[in-house]
C-alpha cells in the first residue's frame, strides 16, 4: 500500500479499495490470459475514473483488485462500468 498521502485543493487521503470479483457459480474459468484480458480493461476504465490498480492477483475461480481512487470517484458507476465491459 501507498504510504504517501494524496492531496487535493481542501483534504488529504488515501483511499485504497480492495475489489473480489466471483464468476458466477464459482466457475473455474480464469487463465493468466482470461486476467490479462480482465486487467487491461480495468485500466481503461480506471483511467476515466481516476483510479489506479495496487495490486491484483487471480485465482480460478475470481480476481482481486487492489486499488487507489480520488475522492471524487463514484465508485458505484466504475464498477458498473467494468463489470458490463467485462462480463
Amino acid at each position: 500500500m501507498s504510504s504517501n498521502l494524496n492531496r487535493n485543493q481542501h483534504s488529504v487521503y488515501i483511499l485504497t479499495y480492495h475489489l473480489v470479483l466471483v464468476i458466477k457459480y464459482r466457475r473455474n474459468v480464469i487463465n493468466e490470459d482470461i486476467f490479462d484480458s480482465l486487467m487491461v480493461i480495468f485500466d481503461n476504465i480506471g483511467f476515466k475514473y481516476g483510479i489506479q490498480v495496487k495490486e491484483a492477483n487471480w485465482e480460478v475461480d475470481h480476481i482481486h483488485i487492489l486499488f487507489e481512487a480520488k475522492p471524487s470517484t463514484n465508485l458505484v458507476k466504475f464498477i458498473n462500468s467494468y463489470k458490463s465491459a467485462s462480463s
